[in-house]
């Protein structure tokens, strides 16, 4: 898992003091539910979700910082109504000894050395700015199956294979949750950190088209619309033709910085030279 070992030397180099800070939340109405978006404004640009029926409440990707956590809680509260289901996909976060749903796979890898080693590295780094990690019992979705939960379809289905073996959730139809928004930016070197990754991409954000939905959530950096998905995908078909045209991480930056000039993300291209030409 080349994503999360790199993801992992990446935010254990970040201090202390910038780990979580107040967030904000957005919502949006949609056919049959809303949508509320909590952005947390943590060091990871973590992102999480509640989906509110007519009679019930289903969280997403909860914080991992206690202060928001206590905001998201104190949020989910206002609304009035019992939470039916608790959905952890990418992201542990602080959801206590409550029950949760997770794609088939997901418990025996949070466990495993990638994943569990990037959460004790957390813990030595973030330290009691972390919310205790869940403690409820779990229950495994198939891939290629469809949940309802509070009257919403959940389907399961695979994620991008070169990242966590987590699930791409479309909800109710209409939301494409997975665990990277897209945006019009430079990639980012812990999303795409490699060469297969590149193509693995290109192929989820295809998926993620067809699949109808009118809003793509990422578990980093909140939601985006069909046109930051097909920008996505224009980005990474030109990242590949680069690498095939490119033999050094120097030439293929400057080839890259020259291809979207002023483009957001600019910093971030050395890092993913590098990583593309390991």
């Amino acid at each position: 898992m080349k994503t999360s070992k790199t993801m992992l030397g990446v935010l254990l180099s970040i201090s202390l003091s910038t780990a979580a800070s107040a967030g904000s939340f957005q919502s949006y109405g949609l056919n049959g539910f809303t949508l509320h978006v909590y952005r947390s404004g943590d060091v990871m640009d973590d992102t999480s979700y509640i989906v509110e029926s007519s009679d019930a409440l289903v969280t997403l990707e909860e914080p991992l910082f206690k202060v928001n956590d206590a905001e998201f809680d104190t949020y989910a509260e206002r609304l009035g109504k019992k939470v039916a289901a608790r959905i952890t996909d990418y992201h542990l976060g602080g959801t206590g000894s409550f029950s949760l749903t997770m794609p088939e796979g997901m418990p025996a890898f949070i466990s495993g050395p990638v994943y569990g080693g990037m959460m004790q590295g957390f813990q030595r780094s973030f330290g009691e700015t972390m919310v205790a990690l869940p403690s409820g019992t779990t229950q495994e979705v198939p891939f290629e199956s469809v949940q309802q939960l509070a009257g919403v379809d959940y389907a399961f289905e695979h994620g991008a294979a070169s990242d966590f073996p987590a699930a791409s959730i479309l909800i109710g139809s209409q939301v494409y949750l997975t665990h990277w928004a897209p945006a019009i930016a430079h990639a980012s070197a812990l999303q795409i950190s490699s060469r297969e990754a590149v193509t693995a991409e290109i192929a989820e954000a295809r998926e993620s088209l067809d699949s109808g939905a009118v809003l793509f959530a990422g578990s980093h950096g909140g939601v985006a619309g069909r046109r930051a998905v097909q920008f996505k995908i224009s980005y990474l078909e030109t990242v590949e033709r680069l690498l095939d045209l490119y033999d050094t991480p120097a030439a293929f930056r400057a080839a890259l910085l020259e291809a979207y000039p002023g483009l957001p993300g600019a910093g971030g291209v050395d890092a993913l030279a590098a990583a593309l030409y390991k």
